[in-house]
């Protein structure tokens, strides 16, 4: 059975840093495509982050994020990460992690509906 569980999130501070983790558990995370997404309130979960399983374990940011946070994966341990630096109160969300059913993430590596596994969030709140 799919299991993801983060953990890492926190109140920080304007510019501050934050590491998100995710463990997964009932599959492999380098033979999934994998995803970090956040969601504030109603409005529509963004993702932010992906990590494919394909040849070149290629990734993707979203342009909110570009050059601020960082996705790795640790395959010895089944965890995937989430590194995220220069914080901002834009940023301050609930984060999840979430895993594509099969294989590779294909063209949509950002897309909430290319993911059918999902971690229960955990709340980053960045202060001014």
């Amino acid at each position: 059975q799919v299991h993801l569980v983060e953990s890492g999130g926190g109140s920080v501070q304007y510019g501050g840093s934050l590491r998100l983790s995710c463990a997964a558990s009932g599959f492999i995370v380098s033979h999934r495509c994998m995803g970090w997404f956040r969601q504030v309130s109603e409005h529509e979960r963004e993702g932010i982050a992906s990590f494919d399983s394909d040849s070149f374990d290629t990734i993707e940011y979203a342009d909110s994020v570009k050059g601020r946070f960082t996705i790795s994966r640790d395959n010895a341990n089944n965890i995937l990460f989430l590194q995220m630096n220069s914080l901002k109160p834009d940023d301050s969300a609930t984060y999840y992690c979430a895993a594509r059913e099969f294989g590779v993430c294909g063209g949509a590596r950002l897309s909430p509906t290319s993911f059918s596994s999902w971690g229960q969030g955990t709340q980053v709140t960045v202060v001014s």
